[in-house]
């Protein structure tokens, strides 16, 4: 009501009808400290001397992201037009920068309004080659891939549902890439299915909120598998501090060479034990097997060569909570109720 009282007084009906107004702002006579005095806010509030350079905030024109001048519309959608008519495989090549945002994401879009998620993995492929930029591949659903050979910036596979990426880093590059950074921040950011293989390291935030997808990388920084509440995600190598924090669901095996991961794992929801179950195991070599497939992993390869080996190093980080519900939804399979049985007297009998 006060807010109400407030437009009235100044003229306006709607919040819309605020923006832009930026004559009804105006900058206090003396700041609260000095630093604020210091700042020259006169660019935000300045007025259009014309109408020629005013913008006009209305819906038809307020937000132009002049989406017809991405990769997506100009390119792929018109490249891929003729196979969605067919329903038949399709590959197309291209060259991105760090200034190619969204990669995949209008072209995923199409690709989900004409088949939902009927399509098998690998219909549509896009080979990439360069940086990519934010967000590459965000949103991309069952049936896209994105293969990128490079390295991306932040927002890696965000919201990733049912897609598939593959990163790795140029062909002709004499680095070892589980050494070195090849994707940025909070790739993977509340990924609901799909999987990704990544030949390198991430940055911090790793894997955050993800629900549903699977995912191998090299290495990640602070912060990985926070909040995550379901998926599998494999890491061949270092992880930094603050691991698993507020995760909920899923499971994170990760190479623990030096023994020491349990100075950087959050404690305060999960357990961390070895790799000792034959499920387990089973999961753990096949994730790391596609991993090597879909990009060439040199550390992938040294693993599975030496497999028997290195499965002592590995661990198994689990949610309690997620822990007790699958120890309990496998004794009921056990007195014979179905898993859809099983996994809802589990529900029941935990949350009590």
């Amino acid at each position: 009501q006060e807010l109400r009282e407030i437009m009235a007084k100044l003229g306006v009906r709607t919040v819309n009808e605020l923006v832009g107004r930026t004559d009804l702002i105006a900058v206090h006579d003396h700041s609260i400290t000095h630093r604020a005095d210091s700042l020259d806010l006169s660019r935000l509030i300045a007025r259009p001397e014309s109408a020629e350079q005013a913008i006009h905030f209305c819906p038809e024109n307020a937000y132009d992201f002049q989406l017809e001048q991405t990769l997506d519309v100009s390119v792929l959608l018109k490249k891929f037009a003729p196979s969605f008519k067919k329903g038949a495989p399709h590959t197309e090549s291209l060259t991105v920068s760090s200034t190619t945002r969204t990669l995949g994401t209008i072209l995923g879009s199409e690709i989900t309004r004409r088949f939902g998620s009927t399509l098998p993995d690998d219909t549509y492929t896009v080979n990439c080659t360069g940086g990519g930029g934010q967000s590459f591949g965000a949103f991309l659903p069952k049936g896209l891939t994105l293969r990128l050979e490079g390295d991306s910036n932040d927002y890696f596979g965000k919201g990733l549902s049912g897609g598939k990426l593959v990163v790795f880093p140029p062909r002709a590059s004499r680095f070892r890439a589980d050494e070195n950074i090849l994707i940025g921040n909070v790739a993977l950011y509340g990924a609901t299915g799909g999987s990704a293989f990544i030949a390198g390291v991430a940055g911090e935030r790793f894997c955050v909120r993800n629900s549903g997808a699977s995912a191998v990388v090299e290495g990640v920084g602070d912060h990985g598998c926070e909040y995550m509440t379901g998926g599998r995600v494999v890491v061949l190598g270092r992880t930094g501090k603050n691991f698993a924090a507020g995760m909920s669901g899923g499971v994170a095996y990760v190479l623990d060479r030096g023994h020491d991961l349990y100075l950087r794992l959050n404690k305060e929801m999960v357990r961390m034990t070895g790799v000792t179950e034959k499920h387990d195991i089973n999961e753990l070599r096949a994730l790391i097997e596609a991993h090597v497939v879909e990009t060439g992993s040199q550390a992938g390869r040294e693993i599975l060569d030496s497999f028997a080996q290195t499965l002592p190093f590995f661990k198994k980080i689990i949610p309690n909570d997620y822990h007790r519900m699958l120890a309990s939804i496998s004794q009921l399979e056990e007195k014979g109720l179905s898993r859809d049985e099983a996994e809802l007297e589990a529900f029941y009998a935990l949350t009590k």
